[in-house]
């Protein structure tokens, strides 16, 4: 559970994230970038793909950080674009809150709202343990959103099987690659992991079974990127994969720039994002 006296800060700050400022028209005129949702898509071509698996595609949405800065009204936003693109899967890779674990309450019903053949999974953020997992965990089971902790879920599509697992935060977590990995059914059945800071694939790079690691935690780079790609925050775990696709041995790592916004208010060359991934066979 977070400190009192940091919800007591959280909560003067939600007044201030009410304010017309950060949510009225003018914003594009202030090249602000904060309500510039965007959707990336990219195809990423998996080893061994199964014929039932291509063409598979699925939606991540990330670092929603409800509140102050972030309403629902771009959630909203974000939850109807994502069912637009009519995905086989929606996966959420953590920091749901900022400081305040009851603001799950009004940003779980709506990611509830979610729609795709396979369901919805997520794991956990480092916002997410260090205020109280278990309430929001609790909260996302209520609305039939399994959240992975080091554990994972076999879905069976046509004919074959699509593993996806989920590992605990590697910055205020118990992250156990072991136990997350220990149910994969074998062979060549393809992997996504749910790993919140992107550069935790250092750690297990060698495991030859991840596909692809679907992340977020970098907004993109501190949310303020120069014109040449630079970010000015390097994220602790996210000083290396900063935003995009990139190959770390056999595996891919995507990292998505997210919704929300924390510390200043501010998003330049790094617009709030919606991420389309669709598997393809490797040549």
């Amino acid at each position: 559970m977070i400190k009192k006296h940091k919800k007591k800060t959280q909560r003067v700050l939600n007044h201030i994230g009410k304010l017309k400022y950060f949510h009225d028209e003018k914003f594009d005129d202030r090249r602000n970038q904060l309500r510039q949702l965007t959707v990336e898509s990219t195809n990423i071509p998996i080893k061994n793909l199964p014929d039932d698996l291509n063409g598979f595609t699925i939606v991540q949405l990330t670092d929603m950080h409800l509140r102050p800065f972030t309403q629902m009204e771009l959630i909203e936003r974000a939850v109807i674009k994502a069912n637009l693109l009519f995905p086989d899967l929606v996966v959420l890779t953590g920091d749901y809150v900022w400081h305040d674990e009851e603001d799950i309450l009004d940003l779980a019903p709506s990611l509830a709202q979610l729609d795709s053949t396979y369901g919805t999974f997520a794991c956990m953020g480092n916002h997410d343990v260090e205020t109280d997992p278990d309430f929001i965990r609790e909260v996302f089971h209520q609305h039939s959103i399994p959240v992975l902790i080091n554990s994972s879920f076999t879905l069976k599509v046509g004919n074959t099987q699509l593993y996806i697992a989920g590992i605990d935060d590697g910055w205020k977590g118990k992250p156990d690659i072991k136990k997350t990995m220990e149910n994969h059914p074998g062979g060549d059945t393809p992997t996504i992991l749910l790993a919140h800071e992107p550069d935790m694939i250092d750690w297990y790079a060698d495991d030859t079974r991840i596909s692809l690691q679907l992340s977020g935690h970098t907004h993109g780079g501190g949310q303020v990127v120069t014109n040449k790609g630079w970010g000015f925050v390097k994220a602790h775990l996210g000083k290396k994969y900063v935003q995009g696709l990139y190959r770390v041995n056999e595996s891919w790592v995507y990292t998505s720039r997210g919704i929300g916004s924390t510390g200043v208010p501010v998003r330049h060359n790094c617009p709030p994002e919606v991420t389309h991934i669709r598997l393809v066979k490797a040549d």
